[in-house]
């Protein structure tokens, strides 16, 4: 497999690759199998691709070396009554991030999360969010890239990284 991947700016057309991305995230674990369905099916986590691309929604998507799909990492406002798994606070967005199995530890998740950390930033965002099960080894990256835990919570916990 060729290390060589590129970064574009996520889609309206990108919502049925996001929704993979949730499925992977979710299916983190080595041998993870919760049917894509029943995943997508959830509210807790199709809140984090109904409608995409809303307004304050945006993304980046990795394009590797076949013009494939191989990551993408997003961030969306979830309001205070749909809140996601590590929501925060009004006006802190939270992110998604999903890296197929097969380019996982090839640095493609580093790039999308501080591309996205820019994008936030330009936008004029203070801070982002998400949220990790405990075990994850992307703990390991986002400590890496300044998240720390603010929120400890059962089997996971909420990160939240400063951007200013």
């Amino acid at each position: 497999m060729s290390a060589s991947y590129r970064i574009r700016s996520a889609a309206q057309a990108d919502g049925a690759f996001l929704a993979d991305m949730v499925v992977e995230a979710v299916n983190w674990r080595a041998g993870g199998a919760r049917p894509r369905h029943e995943i997508l099916a959830s509210v807790e986590h199709g809140r984090y691709i109904a409608g995409w691309m809303r307004p304050g929604d945006d993304g980046l998507v990795a394009i590797g070396p076949q013009d494939e799909p191989i990551g993408a990492a997003w961030f969306r406002m979830l309001p205070r009554t749909e809140p996601g798994f590590g929501y925060i606070a009004t006006g802190v967005p939270e992110l998604i991030i999903g890296v197929r199995p097969i380019w996982r530890a090839h640095g493609v998740g580093r790039a999308l999360l501080r591309r996205l950390m820019d994008q936030a930033r330009a936008c004029g965002y203070a801070r982002l969010s998400l949220s990790v099960e405990r075990g994850n080894y992307a703990v390991t990256l986002y400590r890496s890239e300044g998240f720390a835990v603010t929120s400890p919570g059962i089997g996971r916990d909420t990160m939240v990284v400063r951007l200013r």
